[in-house]
């Protein structure tokens, strides 16, 4: 039977810089992957690319944008922040570039054979190589042996049985399950007593009830505005890129601005299990313009064409897959000419652009998100409160610790995800490192 100081359970993100750690710390350190090979979430983060961290200098705004339980990281980045991450990937031969919004990337012009995720993934797998660590691919972690202290002696793989000082478990949560992200670790941490906040789909496309959002299917939309509505009272409102998709039996909306809201979606519906309990979406295809400047316009449109129809007028208006979705919503006929319509008819239809109602399909208690498969991140996780923040230990194990996405921890788009792991798992890899000597 092997022995090691520090067990981690999960090769990804987390798990690599907790092993990093906890070696250089001076402990024998294993990493169990189920996975033939490790990082696969990591590979396709950012589409490939991995947005690895966010250059937010402040970092109580950083720490701000993981809403509630942002406070809990507090210990965390005082000891590895986002400007430590990046000097630690450059300290590795990982250059980095910065883009719009704040996104860090690994510079890929350096290694133009590779892709980001790729660069990231193997500066950490060599790190491990320097210092010791012990990798068994195939090997998924099923269950603990517990002393009469509730501290775990032996974990119980598929393949063997392995004693250790310590573990930490990094195995991620739900989301892109096809990576190996099952929602292992939910199981390990319930077994050493941890309750598990009610998980959900987060950084996900919602599902709208509305048939004809079909038809848009592909449709891209740039600087629009989309508000979310709860008994008429405005929840939330988003400027910038979505567009509309179809998911198999699903459609629905997608892109930056409904990524971001849907992490929120939860919160919003006051019942989980009522699937009458939804939210309304309002699209504005123009922001800029008021309701009176943009009915002038489209008057002015209307009278300048005269002689063609509706649907060929509204072409000067919006994108064109749009057209059969105005079309849709409209009381005017398709092939009314211009010169006849309405000046009511044109106040509608400036109402129609700068409103244009959705319905979260909330079936299956969903909440409207399009499900796991679709999700770059996992809403809720391992309790935080029984949690030490300072070590990332156990308040109910004395060796077991943890990392990254299995935490009821996610933030936003634009590196801040990854972050979570790298400042969880260098803060649990030092502190198991350290408890072992």
């Amino acid at each position: 039977m092997s022995r090691f100081d520090v067990i981690i359970i999960g090769g990804g993100p987390a798990g690599l810089m907790s092993a990093v750690q906890a070696a250089k710390a001076g402990a024998s350190v294993a990493i169990l992957e189920k996975n033939p090979d490790l990082g696969k979430k990591l590979l396709i983060s950012g589409r490939g690319r991995c947005n690895f961290t966010n250059s937010e200098p402040d970092v109580q705004k950083f720490l701000s944008r993981y809403g509630n339980n942002g406070k809990f990281l507090n210990s965390a980045f005082s000891k590895f922040n986002q400007k430590d991450a990046e000097a630690f990937f450059n300290s590795i031969n990982v250059p980095t570039v910065h883009e719009r919004g704040g996104r860090i990337f690994p510079d890929e012009t350096v290694k133009p054979d590779l892709k980001g995720g790729q660069i990231v993934l193997n500066a950490l797998i060599n790190l491990c190589k320097k210092y010791g660590v012990k990798i068994f691919r195939n090997s998924q972690a099923m269950s603990f042996d517990f002393n009469k202290d509730n501290k775990i002696t032996h974990v119980i793989t598929s393949n063997d049985e392995i004693e250790c000082g310590s573990v930490i478990i990094a195995t991620g949560g739900r989301s892109y399950p096809k990576t190996g992200s099952t929602g292992d670790g939910y199981d390990l941490a319930r077994r050493a007593g941890h309750n598990i906040i009610k998980i959900f789909p987060a950084l996900v496309p919602l599902k709208i009830k509305e048939p004809w959002v079909r038809l848009a299917s592909g449709c891209d939309l740039k600087n629009i505005n989309l508000s979310v509505y709860k008994d008429n009272n405005k929840l939330a409102v988003r400027f910038g890129d979505m567009e509309f998709a179809s998911f198999g039996r699903s459609a629905g909306i997608s892109g930056p601005i409904v990524m971001d809201l849907s992490s929120h979606v939860p919160d919003w519906i006051d019942n989980i299990d009522d699937e009458n309990d939804t939210l309304e979406l309002s699209l504005d295809l123009k922001p800029a313009l008021t309701h009176e400047v943009l009915r002038n316009r489209i008057a002015s449109d209307f009278n300048k064409f005269g002689n063609k129809t509706f649907a060929q007028v509204l072409r000067k208006l919006m994108p064109s897959k749009m057209i059969s979705i105005v079309l849709e919503l409209s009381d005017v006929p398709h092939d009314k000419p211009a010169a006849y319509i309405s000046s009511e008819e044109i106040d509608e239809l400036a109402r129609l652009l700068k409103d244009i109602r959705m319905t979260l399909n909330n079936n299956n208690h969903d909440c409207g998100l399009l499900g796991f498969s679709h999700a770059v991140v996992t809403r809720g996780g391992v309790d935080l409160k029984e949690i030490d923040p300072g070590t990332m230990r156990s308040k109910l194990c004395g060796n077991l610790y943890f990392a990254g996405e299995v935490l009821d921890l996610n933030g936003p788009s634009g590196g801040f995800n990854l972050q979570i792991c790298w400042s969880s798992g260098y803060v649990a890899g030092l502190s198991a490192g350290n408890a072992c000597k």
